[in-house]
């Protein structure tokens, strides 16, 4: 259990030389690749980490995501995936180090930059800087930490070695009164490692992200002596390193796959090596934002970012090793004299199948199975209603056949933005959608038309980076028809994070009926499906005949899909699959082909080359 105490090797001193970083005054070199548990079934970490080791590393980087832990206020689970001692005593199984990273705020493409959403809640808190609430929030969550990570120091016999305060926080501000507090917390819960920051190797970056009692490290993934020299101008002594090496990129829904050169990535970390610096390779195994938990950035345009992580990394999104690992592991070779003879197997062709959806259920018929409706006179955000992530079902009766101020023409719906994307309907009709990546706001409802009004939102990832982190989701308001506020609301929060009722109304169904589902999936709706695999393999899940929802295969979210790509197929991890009976569950909002289609190899779309 990740709180018990972890069966302890020898304790070590790991200390930041006047050189180098130097394990019992020895000098090492840190060799990392970076491995998010949370982004990784648990029973494939040990995999992960052992491959990372056969490619010439030493050490395991990892975030900690504090809204995964934290979902709602006041909880904190280290249970399954969640399981952070289980993970770090995996990366000192295999003999390897590991450097963590708990933010508090971690950007990593991940939902609302790892901040809890909760946190926003009172409109009073101030994020990232030197103020009283959310520092009290982050000394909870840091003592929440410390039974796992204090006893998994190396100076305790366990694998940690270093601690990064914050994330690249010269890109956001310039408190060094916060950083210090930030430092004196994580003291105070008995850490007792060095502690790092990370910042992009410009002079005004480095100088705002960290304090002089910091060792600083860079993040980049090009032109290295460059930035090792602008590295140095800030950090005077001591060991370089260049904590976030990129080598990939991540991708947005509507864009194309982010590959990078594997040669000029391999060069580019020899380079990087042969000048005597230290290395965190990130992404090592990049791995997939199951469920809801993809960031977005919005940069004038929102951009959410799609189900996948594969991140073009050594090891792909199935944990199997890349052209880019073999690139790796040569030019590590010529700097870890510890490299072992083993080598991870290269990727089989996954199983491939086609079976029909059985079953389908209307999300209007579903609304009793998935919770509570709550009345409004304002139009509330999600946040408001205490949910966090998925979706909301907004409702309210209109009629524009009885007030002179609609005319013949076609009366207008206004909202004041929609975040992060709104399905309209009006008496069970879809009338069109309102996207925030294209600035909607408006649309068209038929003229004289009365009855009930549906707009089903979908929060489509919280910004993750710059100064939108934590702002609400759902509908702002006002909601206006023809300049009329519209009031007496009713809206069911749609987390989905149990479909349990869901399933068993599915399951019944389908059991009454013989064959497959007559014609196509029409949404919003869920559908049904049922399959039976040989147990060991993963499989992946082809969405291209699908349009917009998500997939649930025996309860597990396994994330978004969308027909416009880049991504076509999720990956369904074999820990999730039993030999028989594997259910598979969609919420498809716009329309689908009645069969779930599994295909030999991914499909992470098209790439700019």
């Amino acid at each position: 259990m990740s709180e018990s105490t972890p069966a302890a090797g020898p304790a070590s001193r790991f200390s930041i030389g006047p050189e180098q970083f130097e394990l019992d005054g020895e000098p090492v070199r840190i060799l990392s690749g970076a491995l998010h548990y949370f982004r990784v079934h648990p029973d494939l970490w040990r995999d992960r980490i052992r491959k990372a080791r056969e490619m010439g590393l030493n050490t395991i980087e990892t975030y900690v995501a504090w809204n995964a832990h934290a979902p709602r206020e006041g909880e904190f689970d280290l249970s399954g995936g969640l399981d952070l001692g289980r993970f770090l005593d995996d990366v000192a199984a295999e003999g390897m180090h590991a450097i963590v990273r708990p933010g508090p705020y971690i950007c990593a493409e991940w939902d609302n930059g790892g901040l809890p959403s909760w946190l926003f809640t009172s409109g009073t808190v101030g994020v990232r800087r030197d103020e009283p609430q959310y520092l009290a929030a982050v000394q909870n969550y840091l003592e929440q930490l410390a039974p796992v990570l204090v006893p998994r120091q190396i100076d305790n016999g366990g694998p940690i070695i270093l601690v990064q305060i914050e994330n690249e926080y010269g890109a956001y501000g310039s408190d060094p009164v916060y950083l210090e507090k930030l430092v004196a917390m994580n003291r105070g819960i008995g850490l007792t490692v060095p502690f790092t920051t990370v910042d992009q190797p410009t002079d005004e970056m480095l100088a705002n992200g960290s304090l002089p009692s910091l060792h600083k490290t860079g993040s980049f993934g090009s032109r290295s002596a460059e930035r090792l020299a602008t590295l140095r101008e800030h950090q005077p002594t001591g060991p370089l390193m260049c904590s976030e090496f990129w080598d990939g990129w991540f991708d947005f829904w509507g864009a194309h796959h982010h590959t990078t050169s594997t040669a000029q990535s391999a060069a580019d970390l020899d380079e990087l090596l042969a000048l005597g610096a230290s290395v965190n390779i990130y992404m090592f195994h990049g791995g997939t934002n199951f469920g809801f938990t993809n960031g977005a950035n919005d940069k004038g345009v929102y951009q959410p970012i799609v189900t996948s992580y594969d991140y073009d990394a050594p090891l792909d999104e199935a944990g199997f090793p890349t052209a880019k690992y073999w690139a790796f592991r040569e030019v590590l070779a010529r700097y870890n004299p510890s490299l072992p003879d083993a080598r991870p197997s290269v990727a089989p062709s996954a199983p491939a199948f086609r079976v029909p959806l059985t079953a389908a259920l209307p999300l209007d018929a579903a609304t009793n199975l998935l919770g509570e409706w709550v009345a409004s006179d304002a139009l509330p955000t999600m946040d408001a209603l205490g949910l966090f992530r998925g979706f909301a079902l907004y409702r309210t009766e209109i009629d524009t056949t009885s007030s002179s101020s609609f005319s013949a023409s076609a009366p207008v719906l206004e909202l004041g933005e929609v975040r992060d994307r709104a399905l309209v309907r009006l008496n069970g009709v879809t009338l069109g959608v309102l996207a925030r990546d294209h600035h909607d706001s408006r649309i068209a409802l038929p003229a004289g038309v009365r009855g009930t009004l549906d707009i089903l939102v979908e929060d489509q990832g919280r910004v993750d980076y710059g100064p939108r982190i934590g702002e609400p989701k759902g509908l702002i308001g006002p909601a206006c028809l023809n300049g009329e506020q519209l009031r007496r609301w009713t809206v069911l929060p749609l987390p989905l994070d149990d479909l349990e009722a869901v399933t068993g109304a599915l399951e019944a169904t389908a059991a009454s009926v013989t064959g497959p589902l007559a014609g196509a999936l029409a949404g919003p709706a869920f559908g049904y499906a049922t399959f039976d695999v040989d147990p060991g393999a993963d499989l992946y899940l082809d969405t291209r005949d699908w349009g917009k929802g998500a997939v649930w295969v025996n309860g597990f979210n396994l994330g978004r899909y969308w027909s416009r790509g880049p991504q076509h197929t999720l990956i369904v991890p074999a820990p999730l699959l039993r030999p028989t009976g594997n259910t598979l569950v969609l919420l498809e909002l716009h329309a689908a082909a009645a069969t779930a289609t599994f295909v030999a190899s991914p499909d992470l779309g098209h790439t700019d080359f």
